[in-house]
């Protein structure tokens, strides 16, 4: 045990307090929102401490840095999920250790992450929240004709759909924003409920809006430092 542990695992338990407090507000369960914590830029030491305090779900911004951290903790039961922008040509790298991709937002990379071989890979579709088409996400109208496209893929799940609150807006509102797309979703396919939203500082925000999958790293993991 590392002198970090401690405080790890003090953080860890603020935060399933947090979840299970934010989630009795709002008349749910807690076990029914699973915690995803994004541990970008912390060594693979620090994904075996967060193994050895219970946590089985991990998230991971970057192609290069979770496939390493995959191969070298591959003798734990972990599920990797890549919630950052994925470029089309690494998306078949990503399939061979990622149970499920949060950043689907184009037809190019859906045709990308199909195949007919192997378990289905879980997917979410990124729903941009801003004006800028500039950043990740699809706009909230073209949600369900991708969501179609997803279905019709081979090799696919549609889960539901991820999104960040833009910055300058309440994250409640912009949570209820994509519940209302999610909504449209699970017209077409009432199994893809699942909402990914929320992280660090408004993960309550998103489960008061119905959020199934909470992605937190910092009030976990403590600051970040980038790898060297």
């Amino acid at each position: 045990m590392t002198d970090e542990t401690p405080g790890l695992a003090e953080r860890l338990s603020a935060v399933r307090e947090g979840i299970a407090d934010a989630s009795r507000a709002a008349g749910r369960v807690p076990g029914e929102i699973t915690l995803i914590v994004v541990t970008k830029f912390h060594p693979a030491s620090l994904v075996r401490e967060l193994h050895a305090l219970g946590v089985r779900e991990l998230g991971e911004n970057r192609h290069q840095e979770a496939q390493a951290k995959a191969e070298e903790l591959a003798d734990l039961d972990l599920r990797w999920n890549f919630v950052g922008q994925l470029q089309s040509k690494k998306a078949r790298q990503v399939r061979r250790y990622a149970s499920s991709v949060h950043s689907v937002d184009r037809d190019a990379l859906v045709d990308a992450l199909a195949s007919e071989e192997g378990a289905p890979l879980d997917v979410f579709l990124q729903i941009n929240l801003t004006d800028d088409p500039g950043r990740g996400g699809t706009a909230p109208d073209d949600a369900p004709r991708l969501a179609e496209r997803v279905l019709g893929t081979p090799g696919l799940t549609l889960r539901g759909v991820m999104a960040v609150a833009p910055l300058g807006e309440e994250p409640r509102a912009a949570f209820s924003r994509v519940r209302a797309v999610s909504e449209r979703v699970r017209e077409l396919s009432p199994e893809a409920s699942a909402l990914s939203m929320g992280m660090s500082g408004d993960y309550r925000d998103a489960i008061l809006e119905g959020a199934t999958h909470l992605r937190i790293g910092t009030a976990i993991t403590g600051n970040r430092q980038p790898l060297v």
